[in-house]
Order: C-alpha cells, then structure tokens, then sequence
C-alpha cells in the first residue's frame, strides 16, 4: 500500500522578500520585474528529499508543471496528475487543486507557500483531511507550517515509519500586507486546519509519566460523547468502547454489538442481518477499537459488522478509539482490517485519526491483511 500524497506549490511564495516588497500577494509580476527568483519549489524539494528513502511507498498526487509535478519527478517520486494549468497559476488554481484533492483518497495534503496560501488552503479544503505546509513565504505566522521545509518532511517520515503523530487543529493566521508594507502589523485569524504534529506520547492527564487507564478512558470517553449527534451509532466490542457505554449509563454487551442513539440504548448483542435492517437508510457512525496486541480493528470479535454493512457506513464514519499505549506497544504496526472482504479492506487502508484523549487524536496507518504480507517479502 502506497502513502497518498497530496502536493503542491505555489510557484510564486516568497517572492516578494528578497526584493523588500514584505510579501508576495497580488505584487508578483512586480517582484518578478525586480529580478525575484521563484524559490518555493526548492523549498518543497528539501521537504521531499527527507522522504526519498521512502519513494516506493509514496505515490504523490499533485498538479502539473511548477505546482508541483516538476520537482516530484525530479525527485524520482511516482505522480500521479490530478490537475493541469496551461497558464501561470494563480491562487484560484490553489483552490481548484485543493478542490480536486477534497474528492480524491489521501492520507495528507502537503503544500509549500505562506500565509496567504494556507489562508487559500483553509477556504476550500475539507476540514477532516490533515493538511501540513512547507514555509516558503515572507510572512509564516500560521500555525499549519513545519519550522523549516526539513522540519515538514521529518513528520511525513514519522507517519510513514508508523511512528505516532498526533492531530490538531492549528491557526491560519496572516497580516494586512498593504499595511505591513506601511509599518504596521495588523494580523488576523481566519480559522483552523487539521495538522500533524511532532507525536505526544504522554497524555495530558498522568500519573508518573505513564497513561492512567481509567482517566484516560474517561478522556476517550468524553470525546466521543461530546461529538454525537442524532444519527444511529453502532457501539462495536472491547473494553475501550464499553467504557464509553458506561459513561453513557447504557448496558454494554462486551463481546457484541450494540446500537444507540441520543445517547439512548435501541438495541444489543445484534446480529449482522439485524444490525443491517436496523441502519438501512439511516445516517450511522461505527465506533471500534483494538485488540490489544494485535491491532485488529475489523474481522476478530466483531464479525457482526459484515463487509456490506462497513460499505454502506462509509470509511469517513468510522471512528477508532485506542490509548496511546496500545499503539506504541504495536510497535509501528498498522492496525488489520480483515473483513473478509480484500476490495473492502484495501478500500478501508490508510492514515486514520485514531481518537486516544478528549480532544487529542493521532495519525495512524491501518492495512488489509494481503499488504502486509507484501510489506514482509519486501
């Protein structure tokens, strides 16, 4: 299984610094005229030159020419075009890439600009895809950008080692550049983006440096129960998802399934044809977790959520609650989908946010049974 890589540049960021124009929004022809050098590409070539062990399994999805396709191939990276220019790019091209991406399977965007691209980014971008940016602008106030291009390339190595990386949401900032160029500073915020982050193995809530199992339920807890809405959620096995049940007052069955809504028991221990019935043209979220030790999600203890009741739910609906010390104690391993379904299963592997804290979740890979066993003859 191949990491998909969403990526571009914006050919023209920072290009109004070296020619004291305090950015690059709407005055590139005049930096150009000034004798400016586009140097975002090379930016984004340091953050893609940490992944070059990793070539192989990473097919970068991006747009063509100097937004992207030019430095990929250069690299030796696999591309796959998702969106042609014939003209010089513009920041409705940004949009127009971001839009493309926001239909198509990746497990992270990555792009090099400023703030003015991540403000183009965060506008159109759909909000649960994680996003990480490359700085190559004058002004990098937001919070999306890695410290230095390097910086942003070490993260995706981490995922890529099946380290964890945490989520989180990070500020879009950027300054008034017409008054910038006057003297004054008059920055604003202009929302969130979900970003990787450098992975916190320890949970907010410790006790000598290590998780505290119930404390750290009852953070799982109330994250999902803070996000539930009126829509039917299938409450799968385990006790990660039965602490959650306890927290809701509901009767758990520990080894089977249940379903509730409006935090509300409808029905338990159900089988793979009731639970299809019951969810039939309904909105519904599935809510699993783990088994320790092995990091199954799907196919151990839970053959009730039949492969076409998982198609139907959709993979966005899927909800992967675990601590983190059950995730470090995998020791890089992906988390198993083995519905019995391979189309299934390869449709379900990816880069997941795996809910392990209130409000705290972290990027992690889950895989079909027949990727691994490639992974291991390689």
């Amino acid at each position: 299984m191949k990491f998909r890589l969403g990526m571009f540049v914006n050919p023209f960021a920072g290009l109004g610094g070296s020619v004291a124009l305090k950015g690059s929004d709407g005055v590139a022809e005049q930096a150009l005229a000034l004798g400016a050098v586009p140097k975002a590409h090379l930016r984004m070539a340091e953050a893609l030159k940490v992944l070059l062990p990793y070539k192989n399994k990473i097919q970068i999805l991006t747009a063509s020419g100097e937004m992207g396709e030019l430095v990929a191939k250069e690299l030796g990276f696999h591309v796959e075009l998702i969106y042609q220019t014939s003209h010089t790019p513009t920041s409705t091209d940004t949009h127009q890439v971001v839009e493309v991406l926001n239909q198509t399977e990746i497990d992270l965007l990555l792009f090099a600009g400023g703030d003015g691209t991540a403000r183009d980014v965060y506008s159109v971008v759909d909000d649960t895809k994680p996003v990480l940016g490359v700085p190559a602008g004058v002004k990098i106030h937001s919070g999306v950008y890695g410290v230095t291009p390097k910086a942003s390339g070490l993260v995706v190595k981490m995922l890529l080692e099946g380290e964890l990386v945490s989520l989180m949401r990070a500020d879009v900032m950027d300054i008034d550049e017409s008054a910038f160029r006057e003297g004054r500073v008059k920055a604003k915020r202009y929302g969130e983006m979900l970003v990787p982050a450098e992975p916190r193995y320890i949970q907010a809530v410790k006790m000598g440096g290590k998780e505290v199992d119930e404390l750290v339920l009852a953070d799982i807890a109330a994250d999902v129960i803070e996000n539930m809405e009126d829509e039917l959620f299938i409450m799968g096995s385990g006790s990660t998802v039965a602490f959650v049940m306890e927290t809701l007052g509901i009767e758990n069955t520990l080894l089977g399934v249940d379903l509730i809504q409006n935090e509300s028991l409808l029905a338990s221990d159900l089988t793979a044809q009731q639970l299809l019935s019951l969810t039939e043209s309904q909105s519904t979220k599935l809510v699993i977790t783990l088994i320790g030790g092995q990091g199954h999600i799907l196919g151990r203890g839970n053959q009730q959520l039949s492969s076409d009741l998982i198609h139907r739910i959709g993979k966005e609906n899927i909800i992967i609650l675990a601590t983190k010390t059950k995730l470090k104690a995998l020791e890089g391993r992906p988390l198993i989908v083995d519905s019995g379904d391979p189309k299934l299963d390869k449709e379900l592997s990816g880069y997941y946010p795996i809910t392990t804290g209130y409000h705290d979740s972290v990027m992690y890979q889950v895989a079909a049974p027949d990727e691994l066993e490639n992974e291991i003859r390689c």
